[in-house]
């Protein structure tokens, strides 16, 4: 039987055990206030100026506010910080996953490298030539799906060649040539790359006349139009070759622009079997002059060639020209001498002979009536004065043979179907 004591103990006991419970649940309600605290941050009531707007956890808002990626991949070579980079190599722009946007390429003064995006807009290639032993900056752009923007940035640096191959040709600058005028240009080194040579070159006249090249050997190449030039025509032969290389590991040595003007008209023909020579300027206007040709042994060439030099005096020697027959000569005082090729074929004034007209007596040479140190009256001295480098001297009926090419300035011998 339970006594009125162990009744109120156990009442008392039920009240702390309520009480406890009581604490218990306002404990747990505390936890579960500062977890929601912690976590949240931006619930309803918060008044945190950071907190996003609807009640959304801390932990969305930073994943809506991270950078998003382009996923366009640029790839640009050469690489950046490359050096000695071949210049026909050239530059290369690639995009994956986008489309090109910006492409912009410049050396350290700011002067850019022409170029295209191509219609896909997946690369980009130059139209221009990079330059040797220079410094160029790259920028590129490019777009995703997304619009997202992807960037790059570089730089790169062209070889210095450590050799180069001399060129040198037959023009001065602002000089003044006759209409068959041939532009011959000869390197210092052989050369193999001879495409590339012949598409750095170029030989333009005023009136749209283009000149073509046409090699003879592996240094020397020549230019010339299909037709004489028309007098009067501005002439410019445009060299762009310090970015070619022209053999292996050996590059050209200029760029640089060389004009010229043509002159006047005057084309001359020999008729050895004639002995005559016609001198045409044009317009009508001819002058027939008796000459001496080359004699039977030592016949002049037949073809087309040009005068290359004049000069008022010089002396001749059979020493110095291969192939002659018969007598030595050795003449220190040949008047007005006008050089046709390079085996030694001149145009000259005669003091010692009485053959114009009338036969061939000479050793190859074309020979005019003149006097001892040259007179301006006489028929050589006249057309001495009356010439200019450049101008045309055709030889026919004569018995030797057909000049080649490259003896002298002689290419319109050449077919232009061969040239």
């Amino acid at each position: 039987m339970e006594t009125v004591h162990e009744a109120g103990a156990v009442a008392r006991r039920g009240r702390r055990a309520g009480r406890s419970a009581a604490a218990l649940l306002v404990g747990g309600a505390l936890l579960l206030g500062t977890a929601a605290c912690n976590s949240g941050g931006g619930g309803a009531g918060s008044t945190d100026a950071g907190g996003g707007s609807g009640g959304g956890s801390s932990a969305s808002a930073g994943a809506d506010a991270a950078p998003k990626v382009s996923t366009a991949q640029l790839t640009v070579t050469p690489a950046n910080g490359a050096a000695d980079v071949d210049p026909k190599d050239g530059v290369k722009i690639a995009v994956a996953g986008g489309k090109l946007t910006t492409v912009e390429v410049a050396d350290k003064n700011g002067k850019a490298v022409e170029g295209k995006i191509s219609d896909d807009g997946l690369s980009w290639k130059p139209t221009g030539q990079l330059t040797v032993g220079t410094t160029y900056t790259v920028a590129a752009q490019a777009t995703d799906a997304a619009g997202l923007v992807a960037a790059s940035s570089s730089t790169f640096t062209t070889l210095t060649p450590a050799k180069t191959a001399s060129t040198n040709d037959n023009i001065a600058d602002n000089g003044t040539y006759g209409v068959g005028m041939i532009v011959s240009v000869n390197f210092g080194k052989a050369i193999k790359n001879k495409e590339a040579v012949v598409a750095g070159v170029t030989v333009t006249g005023s009136d749209g006349t283009v000149a073509k090249g046409h090699w003879f050997g592996d240094r020397r190449l020549d230019f010339r139009p299909e037709k004489y030039w028309a007098p009067g025509t501005k002439v410019t032969v445009k060299y762009r070759l310090k970015n070619v290389e022209v053999s292996p590991g050996v590059y050209g040595d200029i760029d640089k622009d060389e004009p010229f003007t043509i002159g006047r008209y005057q084309v001359s023909t020999v008729d050895a079997a004639a002995h005559t020579m016609t001198v045409d300027r044009g317009s009508g206007k001819t002058e027939t002059i008796p000459i001496t040709a080359g004699n039977d042994q030592n016949a002049s060439w037949n073809g087309t060639m040009v005068i290359s030099a004049k000069e008022k005096v010089t002396r001749m020697n059979s020493a110095t020209v291969s192939n002659i027959k018969g007598d030595e000569y050795d003449v220190p005082d040949v008047p007005h001498a006008m050089r046709l090729t390079t085996s030694g074929t001149y145009v000259h004034g005669n003091y010692w002979s009485s053959a114009f007209g009338k036969s061939n007596a000479s050793h190859g040479c074309v020979g005019m009536a003149d006097v001892k140190g040259g007179g301006d009256s006489t028929s050589a001295g006249k057309f001495f004065n009356s010439s200019i480098i450049g101008d045309v001297v055709k030889i026919q009926n004569s018995k030797g043979q057909t000049v080649a090419g490259d003896n002298g300035w002689s290419g319109w011998t050449i077919p232009w179907s061969k040239w």
